[in-house]
């Protein structure tokens, strides 16, 4: 089987297919982070603690399981050719798992209605890996250049960012107009669903079937443990690994926490529309300029410039503990320009890695790479709400049901503010601190 790889310029089909498949994963990364929690605290009545290990536990399942898909999707490769069968099975399967995930029966107590969410967002979060997992590792089967792989992936971001802002703000916007509650949150849900269907089927459809494995592999020589050798063994893969974790963390927590913001510090439940377009949309304008940064100075320099940018921004917002007011959404925005880089330049340096992994082997390690990737990635967009919640429920905030809410102490406000903004700050410099660590080699 030969490649179908090239160094040239990708069809305009090829990347706009490519890109849809983020209509698919923006959907279903940014929903349960932004409304979940909240979900299961304020409407199910679920304590924080409870909620922040409900949240946690099924992407936690992904650690284990997408580096089997990796190697699954491996497999399939390299004896027929494509990986769309793993994708196509997890666009089905996601739909209906979405969809229960948010439609806890109305009868539950708080312990059932969390159990409830649980087994189904778990199942939820294994059809999303089904998809994504073969979906991360195209880009280094689609092209070799360097520079045309993050053109490849900016225009995935740029329609990441869409998708967040027409998810992040239509879904809360869906559910409020029907007055939230379990009938709210369903057909938030079944819309979300469809449209996440959607980009998942687009992708499959017009990138994934035009791509082959580069050579054909002894199966039993592919496994999932494949990915945890590398850790190991490949200094590149371990340190990016490690920093697109920990800042899919970060940007999980400041998701998580601009619901509680708009509700608790800026008192206007409504105002998270503009909270999160403040953090999404600059994507949509500063992505051709990271293109550009990328290209003069090496996709390692531009990933350090944008994390330091989210970081700086975070750390300013911790204002909002003593004073907070409209200046906060100029901050959100600045650290949204980072976040942009932030969420492109580890893609688009995933698939150099690859390659290097893949040649040093022997054979096509892209599968399991991109399996350990997504479960690290599941993983901290899981542990963002989970720690969030863990400072709510240090600093005293308290949960409410249907359409109580409680009046939360100044502690508990002050918890709101800096969980949204020093917990990510840390977290991105922690970040930073490894990738220096990532060692300079030519175009990187």
């Amino acid at each position: 089987m030969t490649s179908q790889r090239t160094a040239g310029r990708l069809s305009r089909r090829i990347v706009a297919g490519y890109a849809a498949g983020s209509v698919g994963t923006g959907g279903f990364g940014v929903l349960p982070g932004l409304v979940l929690a909240y979900y299961l605290t304020d409407t199910l009545g679920v304590a924080a603690l409870v909620a922040s290990i409900v949240v946690v536990v099924p992407k936690a399942v992904d650690v284990v399981v997408n580096p089997v898909i990796g190697a699954i999707s491996d497999r399939h490769a390299a004896t027929a050719g494509t990986r769309t069968g793993l994708m196509w099975f997890g666009a089905a399967a996601l739909v209906p798992t979405f969809v229960l995930t948010f439609a806890t029966p109305t009868g539950f107590g708080p312990a059932a209605s969390a159990v409830w969410v649980l087994l189904f967002f778990t199942a939820g979060a294994i059809a999303y890996a089904c998809f994504q997992v073969p979906y991360i590792a195209l880009p280094a089967e689609l092209t070799d250049g360097y520079d045309e792989r993050t053109r490849l992936i900016s225009v995935r971001i740029a329609v990441l960012a869409l998708t967040i802002l027409i998810v992040g703000a239509g879904a809360p916007a869906i559910r409020d107009a029907l007055g939230g509650g379990a009938v709210g949150y369903l057909v938030m849900a079944a819309a979300a669903a469809t449209l996440i269907a959607a980009g998942m089927v687009a992708a499959t459809s017009f990138a994934a079937t035009g791509t082959r494995a580069r050579s054909v592999v002894d199966d039993a020589r592919v496994h999932h443990r494949d990915a945890f050798t590398a850790v190991r063994e490949n200094a590149h893969y371990r340190i990016l690994l490690t920093v697109f974790v920990v800042q899919a963390l970060a940007s999980a927590v400041m998701l998580a926490g601009a619901q509680y913001m708009a509700t608790y510090v800026l008192d206007d439940s409504a105002a998270l529309t503009y909270l999160f377009a403040a953090l999404v949309g600059p994507a949509l304008l500063v992505m051709p300029v990271w293109v550009r940064v990328g290209a003069r100075y090496g996709k390692r320099v531009a990933l350090i410039v944008a994390s330091l940018l989210f970081g700086v921004a975070a750390l300013g917002l911790a204002g909002a503990m003593t004073a907070p007011g409209p200046w906060i959404f100029g901050l959100v925005a600045v650290a949204g320009i980072g976040y942009a880089g932030m969420q492109t330049f580890p893609l688009a340096m995933l698939p150099d890695v690859i390659d290097e992994v893949s040649t040093a082997r022997g054979r096509d390690q892209g599968g399991a790479l991109s399996g350990l990737w997504t479960a690290g990635e599941t993983l901290g967009l899981a542990l963002g709400p989970g720690a969030y919640l863990l400072v709510l429920a240090v600093t005293g905030f308290v949960s409410s049901t249907g359409d109580e809410t409680h009046t939360q102490t100044d502690t508990a406000v002050a918890g709101v503010a800096g969980g949204f903004s020093l917990l990510p700050a840390v977290l991105v410099a922690v970040s930073i601190v490894v990738l220096l660590r990532y060692e300079r080699t030519p175009n990187r």
